[in-house]
């Protein structure tokens, strides 16, 4: 992340009119304070579309901070959603928070006023969190791709563990820590209006400075590729298997493999004597069922959030490629046009934040109640039963559902009593 900051600071900027008495310097002083008039009139001041970014702002910061601690919050309640994907989400969450807490804020200051107000410590260390933040949310939803993969299309080749989770969790934030260096390194503050240092803060600018223009190219050039590009490509084709798997391919669980197990186990159990071997055998399949059922939801869930990240990430990933690569924008004429991109650019990173915990809500029937779980409790008081209820109303849809299914794959209910 890269923009202008700076402060108006009107005791500075007027405190040598107090101590002079030339008529030059009066005039001197007198024009400085027209130009930051006019700065501030055609530059800092917001726009009518900055206002309401203001405000989309404002939303963002709020959904994406109580919606992330209470996917944090449900996970860490609940030791039965303890799982390898929601371990991985989790992640995903905290590193969401991150990004929300400390980069959001200064991201809206330097949107609207095009100055840099946080010094220069700031201006490498928010940077190095927003790029750490992007490249684990990049990591962190690989490894959820790759758990899938290996869970669904070679079950036999990988164990996933919470273990082995939790060490991949660790190692995603060695490597990005390792790897966003540069950008830390290189991001430096200075001033588009030198001959006002003295006099005003404004129009001062955290960027990348580099010793020659080949080192961003290259720098930005891999950065695209490796936290967007590859990784995308990878999970997209990661994904299109997994939903070959289940929903193209005769896997155990499959409507016309269930009907054909049926089958066999209707010319196979012609006396009374087999009716226990054939209610295990209905226990089976039933649970087959159940099991693809949840993996469906649980693939169509993080399709979602992989599409809408990428969505969010496109336009400043196109953009930074154009301006730090191809310097597209070096001499463009419509300024305004291009400064809205790149403002609009960056409230989708944080939008993308905001939009995972929305997704879990509405495409996981256990997030969603553990989030009503917790709006309940605090609104209305600790209810020592409520856990109770929910767990029940869960089991019973569970159970009805589940009926549902059974009584599609050719009433597989009613033949394996008819065969007991």
């Amino acid at each position: 992340m890269s923009g202008i900051t700076g402060n108006l600071d009107c005791e500075e900027c007027f405190s040598s009119a107090h101590v002079a008495n030339s008529t030059d310097v009066h005039s001197a002083v007198d024009e400085d304070d027209e130009l930051l008039r006019y700065i501030w009139r055609e530059y800092l001041h917001p726009k009518q579309y900055e206002w309401v970014l203001i405000v989309a702002y404002i939303i963002v910061f709020f959904v994406s901070l109580i919606g992330n601690s209470l996917v944090c919050f449900a996970v860490w309640k609940n030791r039965h959603m303890r799982t390898v994907t929601n371990y991985f989400i989790v992640n995903l969450s905290l590193a969401d928070v991150l990004v929300t807490i400390i980069c959001l804020p200064a991201s809206l200051v330097v949107d609207i006023t095009e100055t840099w107000f946080f010094g220069k410590t700031l201006c490498k260390v928010v940077p190095y969190l927003q790029t750490i933040s992007v490249s684990v949310s990049v990591l962190t939803l690989s490894c959820i791709a790759q758990d899938r993969w290996y869970a669904i299309c070679h079950p036999l080749m990988f164990k996933s563990t919470a273990k082995r989770a939790r060490k991949s969790i660790v190692v995603i934030w060695v490597v990005s820590c390792i790897i966003m260096i540069p950008q830390a390194i290189v991001m430096e503050c200075s001033s588009l209006l030198p001959e006002l240092t003295n006099k005003t803060r404004l129009f001062t600018v955290c960027d990348e400075h580099w010793g020659a223009e080949i080192y961003p190219k290259v720098y930005h050039t891999c950065f695209f590729i490796v936290t967007y590009f590859a990784p995308l490509c990878l999970m997209v084709l990661a994904y299109i298997q997994i939903c070959h798997k289940l929903w193209c391919q005769q896997i155990p669980g499959s409507t016309s493999v269930l009907q054909r197990k049926w089958r066999s186990i209707q010319c196979s159990a012609p006396t009374a004597g087999q009716g226990e071997s054939v209610r295990v055998q209905t226990s089976t399949v039933c649970a087959e069922i159940k099991q693809v059922r949840a993996r469906r939801k649980t693939a169509r869930m993080l399709m979602v959030v992989l599409f809408v990240f990428a969505l969010c990430y496109l336009p400043i990933s196109v953009l930074n490629v154009m301006k730090r690569v191809f310097g597209t924008f070096k001499k463009i004429n419509d300024r305004e046009t291009v400064y809205a991109w790149f403002t609009f650019s960056h409230w989708l990173i944080y939008a993308n934040s905001a939009a995972n915990p929305i997704i879990y809500n509405f495409l996981s029937g256990k997030f969603r109640e553990e989030f009503k779980s917790a709006f309940s409790c605090h609104c209305y008081g600790q209810d020592p039963n409520r856990t109770t209820r929910i767990r029940k109303r869960t089991s019973t849809d569970s159970r009805k559902s589940l009926s549902t299914q059974v009584n599609n794959v050719d009433n597989l209910s009613r033949i394996s009593d008819h065969i007991v």
